[in-house]
């Protein structure tokens, strides 16, 4: 198998021997749930229950409001306790608390969709819209907004993000040990939808067993193709992967379908399968427990709104040897810090990574040395040291110059710098600080 790959990028410990041949396990089911009406990308859902009101599993609790919007559902049966704002990955958010009644009654709408070759492109983005499903990879991009190209766009390929190249996790892999027929069968569907004879399903050559099960589960579809990648960060990263298996550019300020092609993550694939066998939304994801602090780590499926600290305790808690450092919802490259473990498990967590003390410390930055290594890396092309020095600086006109938006915040240049400098923080700043500014300047028109 020719392996295939970007330019730039890096190899950071991987860690994933943690997790990588733990089978998947469904994790006990939560007394309360707290589910976020903002889980996804775009504007909240807005409840349609009410105090008291009593759901069932796979019930829709929250209706999106816009286009880019999604729906929610409710990840058990029980009662709904309160209409609230609690702690989420990131911040807060406006939640459905519901009380489990344990009787895994099911919603009337949780029924399977039909044939798959007696399905219209139409119907398939009304389901996937219907059932709330989001970019699992962490992204949490409403997924019926991705699979609705303009009309002028030529998108001729759907590829698959199988590459899991993050540190640590190990959710998309066991995925597509356990269950590879349902992510063929997710491609398939995507590429009904988008109209496309050609499908790509990227995984890297570390994981052999996922490769061999893929394959085998795609052997009876010429149209679709399993690609092995170079083990390299980052990867998954949408345009760094249409790179690896069309050696095409995503032009810069440019979506994928300027390339001609959709990306998907492999779970979000299983997922749109599971919707159209079952019937079943997003109400559950796989997500890697792990890290040094960890007693147990483990790969759970997990209801989407429970609370992490009862996911810890699943996993036999924090170990008393090590002093817990830093606790991440993600990977230790892109994912998010966290100030409470009191947070819940929402659409996009695919991984509860537990630092120690000694592995969280921040290193004193140093002045830049100007080696270059951070320009010699960056998978975007950028030069992340003249971006993180106008940001500093609050010139974010010049960030802009040079370029800043275009960054995919991987923590390839942090993660290379010799001076240890803060070059993802600063880039980050100064992105959001040109998107209010761009905003203010057209509320200003």
């Amino acid at each position: 198998m020719k392996l295939l790959t970007f330019k730039g990028g890096i190899h950071p410990p991987y860690n994933k021997e943690y997790t990588k041949s733990k089978a998947l396990q469904n994790a006990e089911k939560p007394k309360v749930v707290y589910i976020p009406l903002q889980q996804h990308i775009g504007a909240p859902a807005k409840a349609i229950v009410e105090v008291g009101d009593r759901v069932k599993l796979g019930q829709k609790i929250g209706e999106q409001q816009g286009y880019v919007s999604c729906n929610v559902h409710s990840s058990i049966s029980g009662t709904v306790k309160a209409i609230k704002p609690h702690e989420v990955p990131g911040g807060t958010s406006l939640c459905v608390v519901v009380e489990n009644d344990f009787k895994e009654e099911l919603h009337e709408s949780v029924r399977p969709k039909g044939n798959l070759d007696d399905l219209t492109k139409e119907e398939i983005v009304e389901i996937i819209k219907e059932a709330g499903i989001v970019g699992m990879g962490g992204a949490t991009f409403p997924n019926h907004v991705k699979i609705s190209p303009p009309p002028d766009a030529k998108i001729d390929s759907v590829i698959l993000n199988g590459a899991e190249c993050e540190p640590y996790l190990t959710a998309d892999h066991r995925l597509m040990v356990e269950n590879p027929d349902d992510v063929v069968f997710g491609l398939r569907v995507l590429m009904k939808v988008l109209n496309v004879k050609k499908g790509f399903i990227g995984i890297e050559v570390n994981k052999p067993d996922a490769i061999e099960a893929v394959t085998n589960a795609a052997k009876d579809y010429s149209q679709i193709e399993v690609v092995g990648l170079q083990v390299k960060y980052p990867q998954g990263a949408e345009k760094q992967l249409i790179y690896a298996c069309t050696k095409r550019e995503v032009p810069s300020g440019g979506l994928p379908a300027a390339a001609g092609a959709v990306v998907d993550n492999v779970g979000t694939a299983a997922q749109i399968a599971k919707t159209i066998k079952t019937g079943m939304p997003l109400v559950e994801r796989i997500t890697t427990v792990t890290g040094s602090c960890i007693k147990e780590p483990k790969n759970l499926v997990i209801k989407v709104g429970t609370l992490v600290s009862e996911i810890i305790e699943q996993c036999g808690g924090y170990r008393e040897d090590k002093k817990l450092g830093k606790l991440i919802m993600g990977g230790p490259m892109m994912g998010i810090a966290q100030y409470t473990d009191e947070i819940v498990i929402n659409k996009g967590s695919s991984g509860i990574l537990c630092l120690s003390e000694e592995e969280s410390r921040l290193p004193k930055p140093q002045n830049c040395l100007r080696c270059g290594k951070c320009t010699n890396v960056c998978p975007a092309f950028l030069q992340p040291l003249y971006i993180s020095a106008y940001s500093l600086k609050n010139d974010f006109e010049m960030a802009q110059e040079h370029r800043a938006l275009d960054c995919i915040e991987c923590g390839s240049c942090s993660f290379i710098c010799p001076a240890r400098r803060p070059l993802l923080q600063s880039i980050r700043n100064a992105k959001k600080e040109i998107i209010a500014m761009k905003k203010k300047q057209a509320v200003n028109k």
